[in-house]
């Protein structure tokens, strides 16, 4: 199963990179700017990618969600757009030929993802997967975790970081992440402490307000024989909980942090 996710990654056609820096690769040859001849078609790639699981689009819908018209009409915003998309994705498409990627029915659009890979789905599949196998097979959940682990680059399309439309989709993803990592170092903890400490900081970059590292982490310094870090980490939890979000740490991240100090 889970070498079946990772397969597409050696057979699509297009590899679509949207964790961290954003990157699509045709055949092989990574997409530069001038291939994709305006902004807004990368903008509307972006935003079918992003609603690939969603019921075929109408053309209105996708212009009111992504563009002011700025001077132009909705409609030459989106034929150039929409030209961009499929001049980049197939090159070598006859004028009049049926573009493959993009489907069309009446006035509504959808993307095809067939023969596309995705990074940000391909982590999807192999946290659901982890998840799936955590307890009755713990082993081929842990590889499933570290494959997704490793996919998960960066924020999900980082440069639409202010866009309303991609934000559940990041948020989303993000928590799936810090899931996955948090999960790992747990598992970790037994028999590679040190692993279980690296996880829980990688999750922090990512949200220094997830407090369920903080408490795995301070689990596995003090397996090291780590007490002080142990106690550090708690008070640095505590502090940083109550500067963003005003809040103190949860009951059982106090039980752990007394278990620590008193022992």
């Amino acid at each position: 199963m889970l070498q079946n996710i990772l397969s597409k990654q050696n057979t699509a056609t297009i590899q679509v990179q949207t964790l961290g820096d954003f990157c699509v690769w045709v055949d092989g040859k990574m997409l530069i700017n001038k291939d994709w001849g305006r902004e807004k078609a990368i903008q509307l790639f972006q935003f079918l990618i992003t609603n690939r699981h969603r019921k075929a689009l109408h053309k209105e819908q996708i212009l009111d969600r992504l563009w002011e018209e700025d001077g132009e009409t909705g409609d030459q915003i989106f034929k150039v757009a929409l030209h961009g998309v499929t001049k980049a994705l197939e090159p070598n498409k006859m004028s009049h030929g049926e573009a493959k990627y993009i489907t069309r029915s009446g006035l509504t659009y959808q993307i095809n993802t067939t023969d596309i890979f995705i990074d940000s789905e391909a982590f999807e599949a192999l946290v659901t997967l982890a998840n799936q196998q955590y307890v009755e097979n713990p082993k081929s959940a842990k590889e499933a975790y570290i494959k997704a682990i490793n996919l998960y680059r960066g924020t999900y399309l980082t440069e639409r970081l202010y866009d309303d439309w991609s934000c559940d989709e990041r948020e989303r993803i993000q928590v799936l992440a810090l899931g996955a990592i948090v999960t790992l170092a747990e598992m970790e903890l037994r028999e590679n402490p040190m692993e279980t400490i690296r996880l829980a900081q990688q999750a922090l970059v990512i949200d220094e307000t997830w407090e369920d590292a903080y408490r795995i982490q301070m689990e596995a310094f003090f397996a090291k024989g780590n007490r002080p870090m142990a106690i550090k980490t708690y008070q640095n939890c505590e502090k940083i909980l109550m500067q963003e979000m005003g809040i103190k740490p949860l009951p059982e991240t106090r039980r752990v942090y007394e278990i620590i100090l008193n022992a």
